[in-house]
């Protein structure tokens, strides 16, 4: 049986990969220009679950929740899969040889996405709530700024904790990462666990700019492009820790300015 050449093996897997990602990327495109746009937008939404369901509340919260997680995937494979295109890479490397290698691969992104996939139905669940709040209260309903300056304020803090730059820190050294967690043996499961360790350590450092789409809008293409450009930059360039700081500080102005007044509303 003709074997590919490992050069044009690993040229052809990248290929894949980033075809996958491009795929996501034009998905979320065509989703944003339909009339199925208010489903990929959370605030849409939550005015879509307030609007009146009646007696069919569980089942109508459950497909409005399908529908966003949906999205949320979608959003994930474009902006997060790139930020970890280098473990995904290697770790192609380290099992090629194996006859079910694109099986472990394909299990190392479910455990990735699953982790990524739970973060964004609490997330889903937790602005409902907020929303829920906000109809309810009188003061909240009248100041509905202190949300968005509040989780604007959140990620800027956040981006000088010590808890965001340790798991920066795992995320930027592939190669320990995977010489740490891969034990080989159990393979499947164990994939599955690899993924699942690279996307507790990748939210780690990055859940708090992922909220940040919950501020802007999570159906944002432009802010989509943006906070997935400054997570790669963070996670994959040799000077990505220097713009952590600098983006903590735009995001506390931002927040400090909407609290004064003078920022603009959250699109």
């Amino acid at each position: 049986m003709w074997t590919a050449p490992r050069g044009l093996h690993n040229r052809v897997f990248t290929v894949l990969v980033a075809a996958l990602i491009v795929l996501a990327w034009l998905a979320l495109w065509l989703w944003s220009a339909s009339p199925y746009a208010p489903y990929l937008n959370h605030e849409e939404l939550g005015h879509l679950v307030l609007g009146g369901i009646g007696g069919r509340f569980v089942l109508e919260y459950a497909l409005l929740l399908a529908l966003f997680v949906s999205g949320w995937m979608l959003m994930i494979v474009a902006m997060m899969l790139p930020t970890s295109l280098p473990l995904v890479l290697l770790f192609e490397r380290f099992t090629h040889q194996r006859s079910d290698h694109l099986l472990l691969i394909a299990l190392l992104l479910c455990g990735y996405i699953s982790v990524w996939t739970l973060f964004g139905a609490l997330a889903f669940f937790n602005d409902l709530f907020i929303h829920e709040a906000v109809e309810h209260t009188s003061w909240l309903e009248a100041n509905s700024w202190v949300i968005g300056a509040g989780t604007l304020m959140l990620a800027g803090v956040y981006q000088f904790a010590p808890l965001k730059y340790r798991c920066l820190e795992r995320c930027r050294s592939p190669l320990s990462f995977i010489a740490e967690h891969w034990r080989g043996r159990r393979e499947a499961p164990h994939a599955f666990l690899l993924g699942v360790h690279h996307g507790l350590f990748c939210l780690g450092c990055c859940w708090s700019l992922m909220l940040v789409m919950f501020a802007v809008g999570a159906g944002n293409l432009l802010w989509m492009v943006l906070l997935g450009a400054v997570m790669g930059v963070e996670k994959n360039v040799s000077w990505g820790r220097r713009i952590s700081a600098p983006v903590g500080v735009a995001l506390i102005c931002w927040a400090a300015a909407i609290s004064l007044g003078w920022g603009a509303a959250l699109q």
